[in-house]
């Protein structure tokens, strides 16, 4: 395989593919940069996807330039958004950028990473050079983004301080002379004003490579921490693998194309295939014994049947014991997975949910007092304690 072969498998988009072969031409490590908002303090599995682009264009000898974006994580990326971001402190942005850069190199090599952050030059600008920088980007550019005007159709605001976000992402590939830039897919305009601003800089213009965006575990939504339908790769082993048995199998086929970059194995049934999926993406943050025995752990817990001897999360309910609200709260608590009311009573309903080895098909049951085994649903239970 080719190194451009290499770099480019899995991406979405490409512009354009001849600059990037004329790049990796140049006999010189490229300078790839990565921009990332510390908006939270944990990477899940859609951050990885990006990350581990990076680590490809490592793993050929270029240089990775992570810029943790402390200053434009104070606005907050507008793309993809139908309303506003809250703002973040600046102290509230530092802690996050700590606890991600320490988890990013789970995927990162740090010998070869440069980490950089925008507040250096931001910081510096005064009024007028930030006045000048707005002169280079017209108020039409900006308003042919598509979340801006889906919002100005729908009558919502935009407020200016969004308008800044693409030109300062664009100003750092400036600042970093970023001969590659990687994103997802919602990312390729803010990384095509980077290329305008190196053209105007008399610098060779970036490539840019947007990453496909992965669906949380709903299968619906982009994987979002706010939306409690992520894997983070904190995750532990355990909790890791149970969260990815339970996605259904068409989002399978997605998380092995996206994911491991390969096809769902053809004739292979697909509990098995799913299982092997989870192994793997454990293994890949937590190793191989852990993902074996994360693996073990579910076979005792649902293959065997055997949950009493299962290492199953401990739960107790904060107040009312119906069903419904024990699940809901479950969910949440120990799996970090979103579920509504109307989820939780579909799944008690259809004979998903288990107390003590017995189904439960009445919304209305009250958990009694006392221990026990709740088994929520195919492939996550937890023992209820007083």
């Amino acid at each position: 395989m080719t190194d451009f072969e290499f770099l480019t498998r899995g991406c979405a988009k490409i512009l354009n593919p001849a600059e990037l072969e004329a790049k990796l031409k140049l006999g010189r490590p490229l300078r790839v940069k990565l921009g990332v908002d510390p908006t939270a303090p944990d990477i899940h599995l859609g951050h990885s996807i990006a990350l581990s682009k990076l680590r490809d264009f490592q793993d050929r000898g270029h240089m990775a330039v992570l810029i943790i974006g402390d200053f434009t994580a104070m606005i907050g990326d507008p793309s993809g958004r139908s309303a506003t971001r809250p703002q973040l402190s600046h102290d509230q942005v530092m802690a996050n950028a700590k606890s991600f850069q320490e988890q990013a190199f789970k995927i990162l090599d740090p010998k070869g990473a440069e980490i950089v952050f925008n507040g250096e030059w931001f910081e510096a600008m005064s009024f007028e050079e930030v006045i000048k920088l707005n002169s280079r980007v017209t108020l039409q550019q900006m308003l042919v983004r598509e979340d801006f005007r889906d919002r100005l159709d729908k009558g919502l605001p935009i407020r200016a301080h969004e308008i800044q976000y693409p030109i300062m992402q664009g100003w750092d590939s400036v600042m970093v002379r970023a001969d590659v830039e990687l994103g997802g897919t919602d990312q390729l305009f803010n990384i095509m004003v980077g290329r305008d601003l190196q053209k105007e800089e008399g610098m060779e213009q970036q490539v840019a490579m947007v990453m496909p965006i992965l669906e949380g575990l709903d299968g619906h939504q982009k994987m979002s921490k706010s939306l409690g339908n992520y894997v983070a790769v904190t995750d532990p082993p355990g909790g890791m693998f149970g969260k990815l048995m339970s996605i259904s199998d068409a989002l399978m086929a997605r998380y092995y194309e996206v994911l491991l970059r390969e096809e769902l194995p053809a004739g292979m049934h697909p509990m098995e295939a799913k299982k092997s999926l989870a192994r793997r993406i454990v293994e890949r943050f937590h190793g191989a014994s852990a993902a074996q025995a994360a693996l073990a752990d579910f076979n005792t817990r649902f293959s065997a049947r055997d949950l009493e001897h299962a290492d199953l999360p401990v739960f107790k309910p904060s107040g009312a014991r119906d069903i419904v609200g024990v699940v809901v709260e479950a969910f949440s608590i120990c799996f970090h997975t979103t579920r509504s009311r109307s989820d939780a009573r579909r799944l008690v309903e259809g004979g998903s949910v288990q107390w003590r080895g017995e189904k439960i098909s009445d919304p209305k049951f009250q958990l009694p007092p006392g221990g026990g085994i709740l088994k929520l649903d195919k492939t996550r239970a937890v023992r209820v304690g007083d």
